[in-house]
């Protein structure tokens, strides 16, 4: 696979990427992915070193998400995460809403 090529596809629960395939797959600079993993906005171990980290799917689809947030809103990483992290909240609340029979 050449560089600059991106990588489409389905990806399994259980499979993991690493962080040159991670930036490549969000067509992004493997320092776009670090900036994200020391704000805390992606990935889920802060203390291990960011190279060495290994992703999974939903990793992909936040940083997915977090990007497409900074593009159409201009904000930066940090602001994108809390709209992120809001945005799963309200859709757990109403999910919750829903089994209880509250909508």
């Amino acid at each position: 696979m050449r560089p600059n090529e991106s990588i489409t596809g389905v990806l399994l629960d259980d499979a993991v990427l690493s962080l040159e395939e991670l930036a490549r797959a969000c067509r992004v600079e493997p320092e776009w992915v670090v900036r994200h993993v020391q704000a805390g906005g992606l990935g889920g171990v802060a203390d291990v070193q960011v190279t060495s980290q290994r992703f999974r799917g939903e990793d992909l689809m936040r940083a997915r998400r977090l990007l497409s947030i900074e593009r159409d809103f201009d904000v930066n990483e940090e602001l994108a995460a809390l709209v992120i992290d809001l945005t799963d909240e309200i859709r757990r609340l109403r999910v919750r809403l829903r089994v209880l029979g509250i909508e």
